[in-house]
């Protein structure tokens, strides 16, 4: 199990992984803006932590969401 998740990292850091790589990045980059911006807005509202481990649980949830279509090599 570990092996495979070891092989899967050296892939996408290799840029291997996936057949449109520029799909990923954006992707990726919609997730951490919307997980920054609930940061940003529950950070004025409650405490930093409160605010990280919210803004964390739902930009990790968002992923496999974002993620639904992207296609493998």
């Amino acid at each position: 199990m570990l092996d495979m998740v070891k092989t899967s990292i050296i892939l996408f850091f290799q840029v291997k992984l996936f057949k449109n790589p520029n799909e990923v990045y954006r992707q990726l980059a919609i997730g951490v803006a919307i997980a920054f911006v609930i940061f940003l807005v529950l950070a004025k509202f409650t405490g930093m932590p409160i605010a990280a481990m919210v803004a964390g649980f739902i930009g990790g949830a968002l992923q496999p969401y974002l993620f639904k279509d992207l296609k493998f090599r």
